[in-house]
Formats: C-alpha cells, structure tokens, sequence
C-alpha cells in the first residue's frame, strides 16, 4: 500500500513515522533523565535535612552539584551582598527567596525541555495524516475518471492506501498525548521536589539569622553563618 501511494501520501507517510520515532525517542531519553533527576533531588534532600548551617549544607552539596547547591549558593551570594544592610533579617529572607524561586522556576522549565515536540505531535499528527488521505482520495477519483472505470475493484485500492495516512496519523498522535501527559506528571514530581529543597534552603537561612540575634553565655553575638554553635562561639 505504501508503495503503491502516490508521492505526496508516501511524503506524509514518512514524516509521520518520524514523528513517532520521535515521541518514542523522547520518552527513553527524558525518562532516563527525570528518573536520575529525582534520585539526586532525594540525596540532595536528605543532605540538606541534616544540615544545621547553610554553610554547612553548601559543603555537603559542593561535591553533587545540581539544582541544591545553586539553591544554597543563591542564598550564600544573597546573604553576603546584604551584610552592608542592618537589621534587615525578613528583607533578606524576602530577597532570598525571590532568588530562589527564580531558580526553581528554570529548573521547572529545564526538565520540561523536549515535551513541547511532543504536544506539537499529538497536536497536528491528525491532521497530517487526514492530509494525505485527502490527496490520496482526490488523486483515485482522477485515476478512475481518466480511466473510466467504477468498479469497486478499481476504487477501493486506492482509497485503502489513502485512508492509510489517516491511521498513521493516529498512530503517531495517541502515543505522543499519552507520553506528553507522562512525563509532565514525572516533571511535576520533580518540581515538587525542588519546591522542597527550596523549603530546606530557607529553613537553613532561618537558623542561620536565628543564632546571628542569640547572645551566648558571654554576651557575645554569633556571626551570620558560623558552623559552630553558640555555646563555642561563647567561649572563644
């Protein structure tokens, strides 16, 4: 059937097969991705759980790399450019948090890199394919009026390879929509995660500007971002 189509059906034919090689493509590729994504975001979540000082937590996630140690590096730069600015603990977490959420805004956009192909597939393939059956049905009728022949023997070979376009289309349209809807679920699991990490981050600044306002035993006050505790800093 395919090769009995005409040009421009065989045209169609094989661009939606591309399509669906695409879509297919994609979901390895972004699956493997997503899934080494939420991996490292658990590991990242689990260190910055245990950490007690943002300076501590930038240690920890120094090594991992990834989205956490922007996060934590986000709010490191923050908190230095603000050291000029007294008394300022809610505008420096309201500007750490604008940082921060920035980021987790490009992250969220990253790991939806490459699912806009897929919407565009699933959006158009139809009509693709409803395309070549169109031609095909009108290049038949031509055939059989130059030909002057009305039996179904003669009609019915060409409409079959038309409407052959028609369920490529299909073919390739459904399994883009399904695997669109699935790796946007997984995208959206993974910008929860970060979301998260995002909490951890601004509960580390919090401690943080916390102990910098707690005098110790000696009247002392803990500078912003020490990794000792007040009752050692009381003591030197």
């Amino acid at each position: 059937m395919f090769l009995n189509a005409g040009s421009v059906v065989r045209g169609v034919m094989v661009l939606l097969a591309v399509a669906s090689l695409l879509s297919w493509t994609i979901l390895i590729a972004k699956s493997v991705e997503l899934v080494r994504v939420r991996l490292a975001l658990s590991r990242a979540e689990r260190v910055l759980g245990e950490a007690n000082t943002l300076n501590l937590g930038e240690e920890w996630t120094r090594d991992r790399g990834g989205i956490a140690h922007r996060l934590v590096m986000a709010a490191e730069a923050e908190r230095e450019q603000s050291q000029d600015i007294p008394d300022d603990r809610e505008g420096l977490k309201e500007r750490i948090v604008l940082h921060l959420e920035r980021l987790e805004a490009a992250e969220g956009r990253r790991l939806m890199r490459g699912t806009g192909l897929l919407a565009t597939i699933g959006a158009t393939s139809p009509f693709v394919g409803l395309f070549g059956t169109v031609w095909g049905i009108m290049t038949s009728f031509t055939g059989i009026a130059a030909s002057k022949a009305t039996s179904l023997a003669v009609v019915a070979p060409g409409i079959a390879e038309a409407l052959l376009a028609t369920a490529l289309g299909l073919v390739a349209a459904i399994p883009a929509v399904v695997i669109y809807n699935h790796l946007a679920r997984q995208s959206a699991a993974c910008r929860a995660q970060v979301a998260d990490l995002t909490s951890l981050v601004m509960r580390l600044v919090s401690r943080d500007l916390g102990r910098m306002q707690a005098p110790t035993t000696s009247g002392q006050i803990v500078r912003l971002g020490t990794t000792r505790d007040a009752r050692t800093a009381g003591g030197e």
